[in-house]
Parts: C-alpha cells; sequence; structure tokens
C-alpha cells in the first residue's frame, strides 16, 4: 500500500496547535490540532472540546501568516459540527405558507385581461402603446451596453460605481506589514476605529475614513498586533487585499460581516 501523503497541515504545523478561519459552528472553542491524515480525509482533535472528527481534504484552505497565539487554517467552506460529524452548513431557507400565493395560475386565470376589438383597434391609444414599447425596447438596450462595459472593466455594474466613489486610492501603498501606528502615518488618524472578536483567538480591527469613502482592514491576535488585510469601501465591499505566506486575504473580506 502506498504511504498516505502529508497534508499541509501536518507539514507546516507538525504538533502545533492551530485555530480554523471561519470558526467550525457548534464548537465553543477553536483550538485544534492535527492527528493522521489519509488520501480523502484529515482528522483533527479539540482537546478542550474533548472532540475527534474527519474533515474532507477539500474543505482545507491555506495557512494563515499570523501565528500569534496560534496559527490560523483557512476553510473553503463554512462548516458546522453535528453528531459528531462536520457538514457544510447552510443558511435554512423558509417556505411560504401553503395557501399565500393561491394555486398556480387561479388568480392569473380570474384577473387575466381578456382584449377587446376595441382596445386591439387603431387610434391615438395603439399609438401610444406602439410608442411606449419602443421606448422600454430602447431602455433595455442601453442597459446591456452599460452593463457589458462594467462588465469589461473588471467589475458589475454597482461594483463599478463603488470603486469610483473612493476620493484616492492611498490604501494601495499598505502592506501586509504595516499595523495601527503605520496605517496612520499613511493615511492619518481615523474617525472610527472599532474591533471585533470572532473568536476567542483572532480580532478583526477597522479604521474608518469617511472622507475617503473606505475603511481600512486589520487583523491579527489582538487589536495591538493587528496587521493590514485589506479595504473595504463604504457599501462594505473589498477593493483591496494583500496576501501573506500563500493566504489571500480577499475571499475572508468577502465573508466578514460589517460591525
Amino acid at each position: 500500500m502506498p504511504e498516505q501523503p502529508l497534508s499541509q497541515v501536518e507539514q507546516e504545523l507538525g504538533g502545533r496547535s492551530f485555530a480554523f478561519y471561519p470558526p467550525v459552528r457548534n464548537i465553543e472553542y477553536n483550538e485544534w490540532r492535527f492527528l493522521q491524515a489519509t488520501w480523502a480525509e484529515i482528522l483533527v482533535a479539540n482537546d478542550k472540546e474533548g472532540i475527534e472528527v474527519w474533515i474532507p481534504r477539500r474543505h482545507f484552505g491555506a495557512i494563515s501568516s499570523v501565528d500569534q497565539p496560534m496559527p490560523i487554517v483557512g476553510l473553503t467552506k463554512e462548516l458546522e459540527y453535528r453528531a459528531g460529524t462536520v457538514h457544510p452548513f447552510r443558511t435554512k431557507v423558509f417556505e411560504m405558507p401553503p395557501g399565500v400565493l393561491g394555486r398556480p395560475g387561479q388568480e392569473a386565470a380570474k384577473h387575466a385581461d381578456v382584449p377587446s376589438a376595441k382596445r386591439l383597434g387603431s387610434g391615438p391609444r395603439n399609438e401610444g402603446s406602439v410608442a411606449k414599447l419602443i421606448g422600454v425596447m430602447l431602455a433595455v438596450a442601453l442597459l446591456a451596453v452599460f452593463s457589458t462595459v462594467a462588465v469589461y472593466r473588471g467589475g458589475t455594474l454597482f461594483q463599478g460605481r463603488a470603486l469610483q466613489s473612493t476620493n484616492d486610492q492611498d490604501y494601495l501603498s499598505l502592506s501586509g506589514q504595516d499595523d495601527y501606528a503605520a496605517v496612520v502615518r499613511r493615511l492619518g488618524e481615523p474617525a472610527g476605529d472599532r474591533w471585533s472578536t470572532r473568536s476567542k483567538e483572532v480580532v478583526f480591527r477597522v479604521l474608518e475614513y469617511p472622507n475617503r469613502a473606505y475603511s481600512v482592514i486589520l487583523f491579527g491576535a489582538d487589536q495591538h498586533s493587528a496587521r493590514y488585510i485589506g479595504t473595504m469601501d463604504r457599501n462594505w465591499r473589498p477593493i483591496h487585499s494583500v496576501a501573506g505566506r500563500g493566504v489571500d486575504y480577499s475571499a475572508m473580506l468577502r465573508t466578514l460581516p460589517r460591525f
């Protein structure tokens, strides 16, 4: 039998403890260690919870360069723990109660507008309908052209507006080594400064610059050691991100709730 391949977790972390991001739902303590690996799965243990669980290899992402108090292993999907196993987390969809919309076609048939010879006849009203139809067709054509130009420029129609709303691009000078003091030296004192602890091991810090129409995001073990990972526009969409030791923080920013 061929030997089982070494996982990235085993190669880079060895016996050290690490944290998952995003944290596995339904588990309070986000502290794990590697046990063993197969071709398809990796067995990890959470000693504080007394849990050992197999996680498919395809759910493992890159390992963050942040290693204090412990490294962070990215997950490609948000997972939840149920009945001894992990599953991809899915937002619950609530169905409409029966009878709210009625039977298909029932209301449409009841209120169907039956055309009459008078309404389909010629005259000023018919000419107005033709003019209205031509106007709608022109509007659809213009919208299609506008959307094509926006996509060609590298984003959706609304993203293009968001990028144009920023007053400057000084955030492009920031790197993954910049802390709070370095950001202030380049951009000045922020109008707002707050942080959010998504788990017991990691902290997100937001520096708001409303006059520049964007917010700078720092990430790390605590608010003082956090480093720059990217910038969000006024609509809380990422417009810049950095990479560190094989980690692209753009995916993390896209899933970061506003706080």
